[in-house]
């Protein structure tokens, strides 16, 4: 769930550690927040490109209307899978991200 905690985290929270912040933006993946201001949705895509954050549990739209593909829709070891977080950033890290 998204709360005004995460959503501090990600946008001014300098002090919050590299695993909050990336905690954060999965959440916001996971709530499927594609049409709040374009640089969430910058920030979410920069997150999966990296491999520090999965494509979200369940499809979503973004403000165009566009699908943006559950983390199930995707090929394993591509961009927003869980196999390409681990080969990023090791499966303790997608582990965690996975659980969120």
């Amino acid at each position: 769930m998204l709360t005004i905690q995460n959503i501090n985290t990600i946008e001014c929270d300098e002090e919050a550690s590299e695993e909050d912040y990336f905690a954060a933006i999965q959440r916001a993946i996971n709530a499927g927040v594609w049409a709040f201001q374009g640089s969430y949705g910058r920030t979410m895509m920069s997150a999966i490109e990296s491999g520090r954050c999965l494509l979200g549990k369940n499809r979503a739209r973004d403000y165009y209307g566009n699908t943006i593909p559950s983390r199930d829709d995707v090929l394993e070891g591509t961009k927003g899978s869980y196999d390409y977080v681990v080969e990023a950033m090791g499966s303790e890290w997608a582990d965690q991200m996975a659980s969120l």
